[in-house]
């Protein structure tokens, strides 16, 4: 056992905290909508810090650590640029803003405005069982996670009988997760996020320090040193042997991070929560300055974890991580062991417990967010249009809750027997393109283009499956086969896009009526849209910033701009100067070290700042849910 009472106490007393709160939103979910979507209630700083939260999982983390532990600091240099394109896509409301305008429920519901019935069924089929394989590892990864990490034995006896630690840890969280989910649904989701998110930053931020402390930058250099002339963990133009997550893994990310915005629908609750469209644009764009500590973190300790394992004054805790992970025969288990092994002999007590603490939050919150999501999409968008008489809202209630725990059964058993053979972010890249690979052209199109058809639809969302269906097909019977699960994903991307506009264009001329499906114009819902500025502004304009925007809100567009760009032209320089001549490690290390104090100092600000923002918005939401009035008719049928 690898933890003390302390650090038990205060994994103890973050739960109670959260049960506490679980209990305290019951009384606010009066409605279907309130249960999917919050009501409608959710202020920007709410769903930055929830969402965030909702999207760094245990596995997430585990995931992350994997794939920087072979990239190093590397791969983050090529992640400047990639921050230019998250930040046009926020700062336009890219597909978000016009989403929220359909006031849709879920995407599936929007694919039947825009689409058909017939075709929102296919797609939340798809939906379903692309998350479904998708999700189910979470568990799996989450409990070997924390077996190892808290030094636990691999069975324990009940009434002399033996029971596995790893199915009776994933039965643990998942029980957790189902009862937050039946309690308060989106509301619970959304609060008990914030509250964990809020909590993980600071625990972030600690470990970072206390690892600072306790490893130098003279023994990282050394230690990284030690990687292969071509794939190296230090300088970005020197990775060409680097495997799997390389340059061309992060190309794959920039175009998906373009073409499959809203697609992934894990954390749909969230798409649809913001209490104007709005609100969501801004706590999308909040989002460029949310993961700042979540990024540092996920790279920095991969980074002195290297260091551990490859520097000769940390040979003992070398020696036993090494001897634990000899003794895993699935290759897969030991690189996803490796760093929580190299922790669990690093942290202190105390700090132990927090991130014991962290850690738990976060593989409950993202079970609670996903168990969510793909039950509803199956009741919203499977079952439902099935159906001549609309459920009563009790009715409502209860089948969505009977899907959820079916969804929470299928994950434990598939976690329980599937046998996980690659990195888990290329798992997640090939499950996921299922439904993603050809769901971006649909939305985008349906949200854009005007000429997009029902033929161009089914068309794209079919090729895209039935391209990543292959690969995970392929992979699973060849682990080895050189086109790994990103670049399928990339396949998947390429073939819907060219399907969907050739069958618009060689199908019958026919356009939609944008207007009435963004409530625009003679649709346009006064309550949805403040307008704080009358006056046009043609220069704010450039920057994406219109007639609804206060004065607090252009600056933290202007900051949002002024960061990523100081980046970008810290991309620019470098490049010129790796152009001009051979730069050393030296000189990379010593722009490494300046890299994480910069960010160590901004993750401190935005920690303080998002915390009190986000006081501020879960006052209003519970305000909003208390008084306003429900109208039971809004439970996502398209009528």
């Amino acid at each position: 056992m690898n933890l003390t009472f302390i650090d038990w106490l205060i994994a103890a007393a973050c739960y109670l905290g959260l049960f506490f709160v679980v209990r305290l939103s019951r009384k606010y979910v009066k409605s279907v909508a309130d249960f999917l979507s919050a009501g409608r209630s959710a202020g920007r700083y709410m769903i930055t810090v929830s969402q965030g939260m909702a999207a760094i999982g245990a596995i997430t983390i585990v995931g992350q650590w994997e794939m920087n532990y072979v990239a190093g600091f590397a791969l983050r240099w090529w992640e400047f640029v990639m921050a230019v394109v998250i930040l046009v896509i926020t700062v336009s409301g890219w597909v978000l803003y016009r989403f929220r305008q359909t006031r849709a429920l879920t995407m599936a519901q929007f694919l039947e405005i825009r689409y058909s019935k017939n075709f929102r069924i296919f797609a939340g089929i798809l939906a379903f069982i692309s998350g479904l394989l998708n999700f189910g590892i979470f568990p799996a990864v989450s409990a070997r996670f924390f077996i190892y990490f808290c030094g636990l034995p691999l069975t324990f006896t009940i009434a002399g009988m033996p029971v596995s630690t790893f199915a009776a840890t994933m039965a643990v969280l998942l029980m957790i997760s189902l009862y937050f989910v039946f309690t308060g649904g989106q509301v619970a989701v959304m609060i008990t996020e914030f509250i964990q998110g809020t909590v993980a930053n600071a625990t972030f931020l600690a470990i970072i320090i206390f690892c600072m402390f306790f490893v130098n930058w003279n023994q990282i250099f050394e230690a990284m040193r030690t990687a292969p002339a071509d794939a190296s963990l230090i300088n970005p133009y020197h990775t060409s042997k680097v495997p799997d997550f390389n340059f061309w893994y992060f190309v794959v990310n920039v175009v998906g991070l373009i073409y499959g915005k809203l697609s992934w629908q894990g954390s749909q609750g969230f798409y649809s929560s913001a209490k104007s469209a709005h609100e969501a644009k801004m706590g999308d764009v909040l989002s460029n300055f949310r993961d700042i500590p979540k990024w540092l973190f996920l790279v920095f300790i991969p980074v002195v974890a290297y260091t551990v394992l490859h520097q000769s004054n940390f040979s003992s805790i070398a020696q036993h991580v090494n001897s634990i992970l000899a003794g895993l025969q699935n290759s897969a288990d030991q690189t996803q062991l490796r760093i929580p092994l190299v922790l669990s002999q690093l942290l202190p007590h105390g700090l132990m417990g927090a991130f014991l603490a962290v850690m738990l939050m976060a593989a409950i919150g993202t079970n609670n967010s996903y168990m969510h999501s793909w039950g509803s999409i199956f009741i919203q968008d499977v079952v439902m249009p099935f159906r001549k008489q609309s459920f009563t809202p009790e009715q409502h209630l209860r089948v969505l809750r009977l899907s959820i725990l079916g969804v929470c059964l299928f994950i434990f058993f598939f976690s329980l027997f599937f046998p996980l053979n690659q990195y888990i972010f290329l798992y997640f890249a090939v499950t996921a393109a299922i439904f993603v690979g050809g769901s971006g052209a649909v939305i985008i199109g349906g949200l854009y283009w005007k000429r997009g058809t029902t033929a161009a639809a089914w068309s794209a969302l079919i090729s895209g499956s039935v391209v990543a269906a292959g690969g995970i097909i392929i992979l699973q019977i060849n682990p080895n086969f050189p086109v790994n699960g990103q670049n399928f994903w990339a396949l998947a991307m390429g073939t819907a896009s060219f399907v969907y506009v050739l069958v618009s264009l060689l199908g019958k001329k026919q356009e939609f009526n944008m207007d009435k499906m963004l409530h625009r114009g003679n649709y346009a819902i006064a309550e949805e849209t403040v307008v704080v500025d009358e006056v046009p502004l043609k220069g704010w304009k450039v920057l994406g910033m219109g007639k609804e925007f206060t004065k607090g809100d252009k600056v933290i567009y202007l900051a949002a701009y002024l960061w990523t760009f100081l980046w970008v032209a810290v991309f620019l320089i470098g490049t010129i100067w790796n152009l001009a001549g051979n730069v050393s490690d030296a000189a990379w290390m010593t722009f490494w070290k300046a890299f994480v104090l910069i960010y160590l100092a901004a993750s401190i600000v935005i920690m303080i700042w998002f915390t009190l923002g986000g006081i501020r918005d879960f006052r209003d939401m519970m305000q909003r849910l208390k008084v306003m009035t429900r109208d039971h008719t809004d439970d996502g049928t398209v009528k």
